[in-house]
Protein backbone atom coordinates (compact mmCIF):
# COMPACT_ATOMS: atom_id res chain seq x y z
CA UNK A 1 0.00 0.00 0.00
CA UNK A 2 0.91 3.50 -0.74
CA UNK A 3 1.93 5.15 1.87
CA UNK A 4 1.25 8.98 0.69
CA UNK A 5 -1.42 11.49 0.55
CA UNK A 6 0.35 14.15 -1.17
CA UNK A 7 2.87 13.63 -4.23
CA UNK A 8 6.08 12.25 -2.88
CA UNK A 9 9.42 14.34 -2.61
CA UNK A 10 12.38 13.55 -4.55
CA UNK A 11 13.87 12.38 -0.98
CA UNK A 12 10.47 9.89 -0.45
CA UNK A 13 11.73 8.21 -4.09
CA UNK A 14 14.93 7.77 -2.97
CA UNK A 15 13.71 6.48 0.47
CA UNK A 16 11.57 3.79 -1.52
CA UNK A 17 14.34 2.98 -4.28
CA UNK A 18 16.75 2.15 -1.24
CA UNK A 19 14.22 -0.24 0.08
CA UNK A 20 13.18 -1.35 -2.96
CA UNK A 21 16.31 -2.63 -3.97
CA UNK A 22 17.25 -4.24 -0.32
CA UNK A 23 14.39 -6.30 -1.20
CA UNK A 24 15.99 -7.89 -4.56
CA UNK A 25 17.68 -11.10 -4.38
CA UNK A 26 21.37 -10.87 -3.38
CA UNK A 27 22.77 -12.31 -6.36
CA UNK A 28 21.33 -9.48 -8.47
CA UNK A 29 22.13 -6.58 -6.14
CA UNK A 30 25.80 -7.85 -6.35
CA UNK A 31 25.67 -6.98 -9.96
CA UNK A 32 25.69 -3.35 -8.89
CA UNK A 33 28.07 -3.57 -5.73
CA UNK A 34 27.98 -0.09 -4.53
CA UNK A 35 25.12 1.17 -6.44
CA UNK A 36 23.98 5.03 -5.95
CA UNK A 37 20.62 6.45 -6.43
CA UNK A 38 20.29 9.37 -8.07
CA UNK A 39 16.70 11.45 -8.21
CA UNK A 40 15.58 14.09 -10.96
CA UNK A 41 12.76 15.67 -11.40
CA UNK A 42 12.93 14.88 -15.21
CA UNK A 43 16.06 13.38 -17.23
CA UNK A 44 18.55 15.79 -18.65
CA UNK A 45 18.10 17.10 -22.41
CA UNK A 46 21.66 15.19 -22.54
CA UNK A 47 20.23 12.71 -21.78
CA UNK A 48 16.85 12.63 -23.62
CA UNK A 49 18.87 12.97 -27.04
CA UNK A 50 21.40 10.21 -26.22
CA UNK A 51 18.07 7.96 -25.57
CA UNK A 52 16.13 9.20 -28.26
CA UNK A 53 13.46 10.56 -26.55
CA UNK A 54 10.54 12.31 -27.83
CA UNK A 55 9.52 13.69 -24.44
CA UNK A 56 10.44 14.48 -20.38
CA UNK A 57 8.49 11.91 -19.64
CA UNK A 58 9.51 9.36 -21.82
CA UNK A 59 12.17 7.80 -19.58
CA UNK A 60 11.44 6.40 -15.97
CA UNK A 61 14.88 5.83 -14.98
CA UNK A 62 18.34 5.09 -16.39
CA UNK A 63 21.16 3.10 -15.30
CA UNK A 64 24.65 4.12 -15.55
CA UNK A 65 27.87 1.56 -15.14
CA UNK A 66 29.63 -1.48 -15.23
CA UNK A 67 28.82 -4.07 -13.52
CA UNK A 68 30.77 -6.79 -11.74
CA UNK A 69 30.74 -9.81 -14.39
CA UNK A 70 31.98 -6.92 -16.45
CA UNK A 71 34.63 -5.19 -14.59
CA UNK A 72 38.17 -5.80 -15.64
CA UNK A 73 41.33 -5.34 -12.86
CA UNK A 74 43.07 -3.55 -15.85
CA UNK A 75 40.09 -0.44 -15.47
CA UNK A 76 40.97 2.78 -14.09
CA UNK A 77 39.08 3.38 -10.76
CA UNK A 78 35.74 2.54 -12.42
CA UNK A 79 32.58 5.20 -11.58
CA UNK A 80 30.53 3.63 -9.45
CA UNK A 81 26.97 2.21 -10.36
CA UNK A 82 24.57 4.59 -10.57
CA UNK A 83 20.25 4.70 -11.28
CA UNK A 84 19.00 7.73 -12.04
CA UNK A 85 15.17 8.22 -10.94
CA UNK A 86 13.10 10.39 -12.72
CA UNK A 87 10.28 11.72 -10.14
CA UNK A 88 7.88 13.16 -12.49
CA UNK A 89 8.00 10.95 -15.19
CA UNK A 90 7.15 7.96 -12.57
CA UNK A 91 4.62 10.24 -10.89
CA UNK A 92 2.82 10.25 -14.18
CA UNK A 93 2.97 6.84 -14.84
CA UNK A 94 1.74 5.71 -11.31
CA UNK A 95 -0.94 7.99 -11.78
CA UNK A 96 -2.29 6.64 -14.61
CA UNK A 97 -1.46 3.17 -13.88
CA UNK A 98 -3.42 0.87 -10.94
CA UNK A 99 -0.21 0.02 -9.31
CA UNK A 100 1.79 0.91 -6.00
CA UNK A 101 4.18 3.22 -5.96
CA UNK A 102 6.25 0.73 -4.54
CA UNK A 103 5.82 -1.21 -7.41
CA UNK A 104 6.15 1.27 -10.17
CA UNK A 105 9.99 1.99 -8.91
CA UNK A 106 10.61 -1.88 -7.71
CA UNK A 107 9.74 -2.55 -11.26
CA UNK A 108 11.76 0.54 -13.00
CA UNK A 109 14.58 -0.46 -10.75
CA UNK A 110 14.57 -4.09 -11.94
CA UNK A 111 14.17 -2.96 -15.70
CA UNK A 112 16.83 -0.27 -15.96
CA UNK A 113 19.41 -3.03 -14.05
CA UNK A 114 18.25 -5.73 -16.20
CA UNK A 115 18.71 -4.29 -19.47
CA UNK A 116 22.17 -2.99 -18.46
CA UNK A 117 22.89 -6.73 -18.21
CA UNK A 118 21.21 -7.73 -20.67
CA UNK A 119 18.62 -9.92 -19.49
CA UNK A 120 15.41 -11.14 -20.50
CA UNK A 121 12.25 -9.71 -19.97
CA UNK A 122 11.12 -12.79 -18.66
CA UNK A 123 14.13 -13.14 -16.48
CA UNK A 124 13.60 -9.66 -14.90
CA UNK A 125 9.32 -10.64 -14.62
CA UNK A 126 11.69 -13.97 -12.46
CA UNK A 127 13.31 -11.52 -10.11
CA UNK A 128 10.57 -8.96 -9.57
CA UNK A 129 8.24 -12.07 -9.12
CA UNK A 130 10.70 -12.86 -6.24
CA UNK A 131 9.93 -8.96 -4.75
CA UNK A 132 7.44 -9.02 -1.62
Amino acid sequence: MTRFSKSPSLDDVEVIAREAFATLPAHFRDLCDGLIFHVEEFPSDEVLTTMNAESEFDLLGLFQGVGLPFRSNDDIAPMPNMIWLYRRPILDYWAENDETLEHVVTHVLVHEIGHHFGLSDDDMEAIEATVP
